[in-house]
């Protein structure tokens, strides 16, 4: 007997290749859905598999002949129980059972003969049966098979994805411990840590997760705001608690404009509290040649400022402001409201100066002080004090107000520069500039 199997989007596609290949006379045994598995089962459709059977040659051949015999010798039957009719011989095919012609069969031998000839055919069916059950165990054992290769393959699936997700927390706490051990907020640092977990694949090694946290990383920072000349005189304001490099500062940038960009520059200090803070400012202005002018109120402050409306850089050094001190803060306030009243004529901008040594709860501090002062960007000064600079990024999240330079050394004009993101971010990461 042969068995072959045949697969089909459908049931009815399956027997049409079983009919094609083995004929009309195949027998159908089993029909069966199979699903797809593995990974790729998301993107393939399940299949209809027909199981079917065709008898051998010789034993086709005698199933064929027992039953047209058995269809002749029933027809024999039924005239002997109708003796009355008298049988059409010449219309019963040739090799036929002859009742009339031997008279010597009986009605007895008949149904020998017929007995014999269901015996065979019974024997062929219950053959077909057995056959039929062995190949059924047998699919039965292969179902099996099957459901357990299936289920082997969902828990290696499974196990490779916990590993790989494993894998990748592993090196998200990595990379989360070094921007914690370079002082980055773990507010600040988890939240970094959550974007990049949620937008991961299952797939990614420790160099796509250190990617997109450099990446993040510099997003966050944000383009950093730079100093620029205009159309109108430029008055920049600098404030900041006591210490912090203020007038070094201002004279870092003063000397890069007068040398680099030819600006007519000009100072103007309020910073009458601290000890030699004018003779300092005078020291440097003489160096490139610049005025300066003393203001003691913030109603001074147009006066000077008309005084040096043809210069294109005016710096406002101011003392050093305990957030502490509401007397003082509301001094600076004042001053800043007199300068906003003078937009028309000049373009005024404010810069908080921090040092990135000041404890990360203190910098919340001032920071929440100056709060009520709009649109201050921040330079931070005193980088080279320190290897820790988690804190820039801690107070740009916390202000959301943009960065714009460091300074790291008392040399005038150098140490200062633009703040660079990029080198920022690979320091934090543990790398070098």
């Amino acid at each position: 007997m042969i068995v072959k199997k045949f697969q089909g989007e459908t049931e009815k596609d399956a027997i049409l290749k079983a009919q094609e290949e083995l004929g009309n006379n195949a027998v159908v045994l089993n029909v069966k859905t199979i699903k797809q598995r593995g990974i790729l089962k998301l993107f393939k459709k399940d299949v209809v598999e027909v199981t079917a059977a065709l008898e051998e040659e010789e034993l086709s051949k005698k199933a064929n002949t027992g039953a047209k015999e058995f269809g002749k010798a029933f027809e024999a039957s039924s005239y002997a129980g109708n003796m009355h009719k008298q049988p059409d011989i010449s219309s019963r095919p040739a090799g036929g059972l002859n009742l009339l012609a031997d008279e010597k069969i009986s009605v007895s031998s008949e149904s020998a003969v017929i007995e014999q000839k269901l015996d065979s055919l019974h024997s062929l069916l219950q053959s077909q049966i057995n056959a039929g059950a062995s190949r059924k165990n047998s699919m039965q054992v292969d179902d099996e098979k099957e459901r357990d290769d299936i289920a082997a393959e969902r828990i290696a699936g499974k196990k490779a994805v916990e590993e790989r997700e494993n894998a990748n927390m592993k090196f998200i706490r990595l990379i989360y411990k070094k921007l914690v051990d370079n002082e980055v907020n773990e507010k600040f640092a988890d939240e970094i840590m959550a974007d990049i977990e949620n937008s991961l694949k299952r797939e990614s090694n420790i160099d796509s997760i250190l990617s997109a946290v450099y990446q993040k990383i510099i997003l966050k920072l944000g383009e950093p705001k730079p100093i620029e000349l205009g159309d109108k005189p430029k008055v920049v304001f600098f404030i900041g608690p006591t210490g912090v490099g203020k007038t070094t500062t201002i004279a870092k940038i003063a000397s890069r404009f007068k040398l680099e960009e030819y600006a007519r520059v000009a100072f103007v200090t309020a910073d009458t509290y601290r000890i030699a803070a004018v003779e300092q400012l005078n020291t440097y202005a003489s160096i490139i040649d610049s005025p300066v002018d003393v203001i003691y109120s913030a109603d001074e402050l147009e006066e000077s400022l008309d005084k040096y409306k043809n210069y294109d850089l005016i710096l406002v050094d101011t003392a050093g402001r305990s957030h502490k001190c509401e007397e003082q803060m509301d001094e600076l306030s004042d001053m800043l409201k007199k300068a906003e009243k003078l937009k028309d004529n000049f373009d005024v901008e404010i810069y908080l100066v921090l040092s990135i040594t000041t404890k990360y709860k203190d910098l919340v501090n001032i920071a929440q002080r100056y709060e009520d002062i709009n649109n201050w960007s921040i330079i931070f000064t005193k980088l080279d004090e320190t290897c820790s600079l988690g804190n820039i990024l801690n107070v740009r999240l916390l202000t959301g107000a943009q960065l714009s330079y460091t300074t790291y050394g008392q040399n005038v004009p150098n140490d200062i520069e633009l703040i660079d993101e990029q080198a920022l971010a690979r320091k934090l990461l543990g790398g070098s500039e």
